[in-house]
């Protein structure tokens, strides 16, 4: 499929600068540009952006594969640039590949269909929707849902506005946004499965997924976030918030796969079945009474893995963010795994006292 391109001339009084400052931001979340003589090119999660400056007119330049991808990489931009622009507000119009209006072009309303209890803390959801095909993806596991407030007669969702950021309602009328990971997809049933962990201290996601009855409605956008990626052995380390992702990047790892893979949850009820190649191990860790997020069980169970004596491996691990943090420390200093040799990412933090 050929990119879709947008593009734009912005006018500033010190075009220069901010394009300086923005790139220096955007450096500080690992986001780099290469200088391409005067043109500033940077390969972003949904695709690139170009930068350059003539005179006192910035010119920018985004290019993805498909429309959803193109309005964030343009609300991306446009945010930034109306950030550092301060009091200036300049004006931004794109040509090219525009947005239709109405809903963001990633961004589906979906219904509840049916509840099933998997275990005493796990709740799978299925939704039902319109046009879902762009979910399907086994790279992009994740979607980010949006529960509106109670209440509304009708629900409202965020639009794309001409000058490519994205707007939202009224704070009263705005939903809640959090991310999940598709554990299921039925393109000829129309279904869509997610799995839900049911919070003692119930979030957005846990209330809605105790609460809500067949019927309500959801908007849902994406698909996004990463799996893991091909390694003759691979590692995975994760809780519960994590155990959708984990299993289904387990049902599409090849046969000849070997690795180890750890899951914390509370106790043996909340184990769920897994289909895993013969090679991959797969080893559940019980923390009994102790909340989530208090223990080290993990963190030791991936710091005893015995690694194998070559270097095509892939560590891939989600759970509390300060169990995370100690992961990936280990990872990167301790096993010296490179960037594209793993993933780590917090799926949640514990609130301290």
């Amino acid at each position: 499929m050929d990119s879709l391109v947008s593009e734009t001339r912005i006018a500033l009084a010190d075009a220069a600068g901010l394009a300086a400052r923005m790139i220096d931001h955007l450096a500080e979340h690992d986001i780099a540009f290469e200088d391409r003589g005067g043109l500033m090119v940077a390969k972003l999660p949904f695709g690139t952006s170009s930068l350059a400056v003539e005179a006192e007119t910035l010119k920018i330049r985004v290019e993805a594969k498909d429309k959803g991808h193109l309005e964030m990489l343009r609300s991306v931009v446009a945010s930034h640039v109306i950030e550092f622009a301060g009091d200036e507000a300049p004006t931004i119009v794109w040509s090219g590949h525009e947005s239709d209006g109405g809903t963001l072009a990633n961004f589906r309303e979906v219904r509840l269909k049916a509840v099933t209890d998997l275990t005493p803390r796990m709740r799978r959801l299925t939704f039902t929707g319109d046009d879902i095909a762009r979910f399907v993806n086994d790279d992009d596991l994740h979607v980010r849902l949006y529960f509106p407030p109670e209440g509304l007669a009708k629900p409202e969702w965020p639009w794309p506005a001409p000058d490519g950021r994205i707007l939202w309602p009224a704070p009263d009328r705005r939903p809640v946004t959090r991310y999940y990971t598709i554990r299921r997809i039925d393109l000829q049933a129309c279904e869509i499965d997610i799995d839900f962990v049911v919070h003692d201290h119930a979030g957005p996601g846990s209330a809605f997924a105790v609460n809500a009855q067949a019927g309500a409605i959801c908007g849902m956008a994406g698909p996004l976030g990463r799996g893991i990626r091909p390694a003759r052995w691979v590692l995975m380390a994760g809780d519960e918030t994590a155990l959708p992702a984990m299993a289904r990047i387990l049902e599409t790892l090849p046969a000849t796969a070997t690795g180890e893979v750890f899951i914390e949850v509370a106790d043996q009820l909340e184990e769920v079945p897994l289909v895993a190649p013969a090679g991959v191990t797969v080893r559940w860790l019980h923390r009994g009474d102790r909340p989530a997020g208090t223990t080290q069980l993990l963190v030791d169970a991936v710091k005893a893995v015995q690694w194998p004596d070559h270097r095509e491996v892939f560590a891939w691990v989600a759970c509390e963010a300060q169990a995370l943090k100690a992961l990936r420390n280990h990872l990167r200093d301790d096993r010296k795994l490179s960037r594209d040799q793993h993933l780590a990412v917090a799926y949640w933090s514990l609130r301290q006292p």
